[in-house]
């Protein structure tokens, strides 16, 4: 413990699953914390478990005045900030380009993009005049193939994402500010019960069921889980990555590293087979 102590931190989307996480984690490693979310019940329950070094603000984060705010919120209430976790975002419209609608498409981009440039915009004033800070942003391993996501436009955001990481970092670097994303795998939250329309409730309620369905997808032989990507986000937020500057650093147990190895050889298996019934 104690690998972000005397660290302010603002934490977006931080009512469940990898943002909550996070907040309990960096609070647990001497953080001070903003958490944000639209979820005023859930926000002032955690904030009430984390005690003193944890404060709560209702935020719609694709708003630019509530983004302001939510980052004046850790200046004033701590007197700095040190790190930036752009973690909240949402799922997208699923089905094939023709079916798109223009309106669920912009919803999304703000969400998952805009949200993302509205904080780099106000941390980097503050982490610059101060000389030192880390902005982390939500990635995806969708953003950096395709296929791994049911949505193409949560792909899309998510490249548009990564690539903002890299093109900020570059600037922000030269005032010792490092800006890098994290690209979760197969995470077992309840955005992917969000994504096939379920009502928020009851896809909290289905991680236990992606536990389930994503343990064999990957080398490792589980579902990833917010864990590992609050544990990423500690790294990064800390003095130990102090190097670490325009990376996406991919945490997905390997499905994105190619065919399964058992997959694989069960494929040649098949192969021999049908060499051996055409000789």
């Amino acid at each position: 413990m104690g690998r972000l102590d005397g660290k302010v931190a603002v934490i977006t989307g931080a009512t469940s699953g990898i943002g909550l996480r996070t907040a309990e984690l960096f609070v647990a490693e001497g953080a001070k914390v903003v958490i944000a979310g639209r979820r005023v019940p859930e926000g002032e329950a955690l904030a009430r478990q984390l005690g003193g070094a944890c404060v709560f603000r209702q935020t719609d984060v694709t708003q630019e005045d509530q983004m302001r705010a939510l980052i004046a919120l850790a200046v004033d209430k701590f007197g700095k900030i040190d790190c930036l976790f752009n973690n909240a975002g949402g799922p997208a419209q699923t089905g094939g380009i023709e079916g798109l609608e223009v309106d669920r498409f912009d919803a999304a981009m703000a969400t998952l993009v805009r949200s993302v440039m509205l904080g780099m915009k106000h941390a980097a004033p503050h982490m610059k005049k101060q000389g030192s800070g880390s902005i982390i942003n939500n990635g995806s391993i969708a953003g950096n193939l395709a296929g791994f996501s049911s949505s193409v436009v949560y792909g899309a955001a998510k490249a548009a994402v990564i690539h903002l990481t890299k093109c900020v970092a570059m600037e922000l670097g030269e005032s010792n500010v490092r800006v890098n994303s994290i690209s979760p795998g197969a995470i077992a939250t309840g955005i992917f019960g969000k994504a096939l329309g379920l009502s928020t409730d009851a896809a909290e309620k289905t991680p236990a069921v992606m536990r389930e369905v994503y343990k064999t997808a990957q080398p490792i032989p589980r579902a990833g889980l917010p864990d590992d990507i609050a544990y990423a986000a500690v790294f990064l937020a800390s003095d130990e990555s102090s190097f670490v500057n325009g990376h996406d650093l991919v945490v997905d147990g390997a499905i994105t590293g190619g065919r399964n190895w058992t997959q694989q050889q069960q494929g040649y298996v098949a192969l021999r087979k049908a060499f051996d019934q055409g000789t």
